[in-house]
């Protein structure tokens, strides 16, 4: 199971980092810094049910529920 509950001993040392880790990166190289720090993670994880489920949340944290009510669908 995911932990969705505050788990970082130093969160704001720990964003910080995050954003001194995109500092002078153009897109490509931001986007391509974030993927490796994101299966780096993964793999540290390691648990897919957990995985599956941070994809779940991240992904509904960003894009809104279909109006119409279609789950799993992308609109058209």
């Amino acid at each position: 199971m995911l932990n969705t509950q505050l788990n970082l001993t130093r969160p704001d040392d720990f964003y910080e980092a995050l954003i001194d880790m995109h500092r002078d990166l153009d897109e490509a190289q931001s986007q391509s810094a974030n993927a490796q720090l994101i299966l780096l993670l993964a793999n540290h994880v390691g648990d897919h049910e957990a995985l599956m489920e941070a994809i779940r949340f991240a992904r509904a944290g960003v894009v809104a529920p279909p109006a119409n009510g279609a789950v799993g669908k992308l609109a058209a």
